[in-house]
């Protein structure tokens, strides 16, 4: 079933200053489709954890409508609302088995005992938990338990599934195996989904649509390919994944919306921007680590830079190169393949390039 946010604003009272108040969320106006996976992904405090209870019933909007189907869910209760939460802590309960804790809802429900055996013996096989039917809670690995969470709340088969941070407790290993088999498991279902995190691969990973969120704000949503390689402004494009800010100057605009811009005494030809420039205009060149091309031997007169190699860090498959330009700030650069590429080392010169397609225009 479809989600609509309208107008979502969320204010708290200061608890250290009475006559103050707190905006968590801020004029939030989203849909989600369904059987959509949309991710809400920002900085700790952005107002994405609050977003979610909103649409969970556990925190009432300030102003605004929640909007399930074509019903306002506003004044409904969590337990009426057709939602499910999956939390970071799993709330398994101890005494009962992987079973009886995946059939807990049902029988919640007086579903018949041979209706509820039937539903929990199939999204255990689909998730891969009929060997562990008996298994107490104490004898999962944390991936296992996360599961038997996740099943608890599939089966119920509520309209929207909602997951806060559920990867948090897990280590770095399994968290990365979970993202996929998370992603797996409600493409199978196809429920409406959203999901809080603020780690960017997992919200790359698990998601159709991300909304990235600063300040109560909706920033951008999205594509994760939208979002990485065509960021509306700054902040987007610094909170995804690591990125330059390269200044430069509009020289020509062109009538199919690329610009000529002058950088570090060459000009490059850009056909993406968010905005239209016009000559002379500042802007930003967003270019990402790994669309740089770091070269040696002679300097090359085309590069649009040269430089020096401060740090080089050998990470197997990439290589991650600091590098000084004179008169700029340091450069990241990204290599692949460094077997065949080779490894450059500190204090050496280097030429670095880019091709225009991999680069975004922002205004300055």
């Amino acid at each position: 079933m479809s989600l609509k946010l309208v107008n979502i604003s969320k204010i708290f009272k200061d608890p250290d200053h009475a006559n103050k108040e707190v905006i968590a969320v801020k004029d939030v106006n989203l849909e989600i489709n369904e059987g959509e996976m949309v991710s809400f992904l920002g900085p700790s405090g952005c107002g994405k954890t609050t977003t979610l209870r909103i649409v969970s019933g556990f925190e009432n909007p300030t102003t605004g409508e929640v909007w399930l189907g074509d019903k306002m869910i506003n004044d409904l209760p969590p337990n009426k609302r057709d939602t499910a939460m999956v939390f970071q802590s799993y709330a398994i309960f101890p005494h009962l088995s992987v079973g009886q804790n995946i059939a807990f809802g049902l029988e919640l429900k007086g579903f018949k005992a041979d209706i509820v055996k039937k539903e929990v013996e199939e999204i255990m096989s689909i998730m891969n938990l009929t060997e562990l039917y008996n298994r107490s809670p104490d004898q999962l690995s944390g991936g296992q338990q996360q599961r038997v969470a996740l099943a608890r709340s599939i089966i119920n088969k509520p309209s929207v599934l909602l997951f806060d941070e559920p990867l948090s407790n897990l280590d770095a290993k399994l968290r990365d195996l979970m993202r996929f088999e998370i992603r797996r498991i409600q493409q199978s279902f196809g429920i409406t989904s959203i999901y809080v995190t603020h780690d960017q691969a997992e919200a790359m990973i698990v998601s159709d649509r991300i909304v990235v969120m600063n300040e109560g704000h909706i920033m951008q949503v999205g594509t994760p390919f939208e979002i990485y390689s065509h960021p509306v402004n700054k902040f987007v494009a610094d909170f995804i994944g690591r990125v330059n800010f390269i200044n430069g100057i509009v020289e020509e605009t062109n009538e199919d919306a690329s610009y000529k811009v002058g950088i570090g005494g060459k000009s490059k030809l850009i056909t993406s921007s968010i905005s239209p420039f016009s000559v002379g205009d500042k802007v930003l060149t967003v270019i990402r680590p790994e669309s740089l091309s770091v070269s040696t031997g002679e300097q090359d007169s085309t590069a649009i830079f040269h430089g020096i190699v401060e740090k080089a860090v050998y990470l197997g498959p990439t290589v991650e190169y600091d590098i000084k330009i004179e008169g700029r700030e340091n450069i990241s650069a990204v290599t692949h393949n460094p077997v065949v590429e080779g490894v450059f080392k500190p204090g050496d010169r280097v030429n670095i390039d880019f091709n225009p397609a991999a680069a975004h225009l922002l205004g300055a």
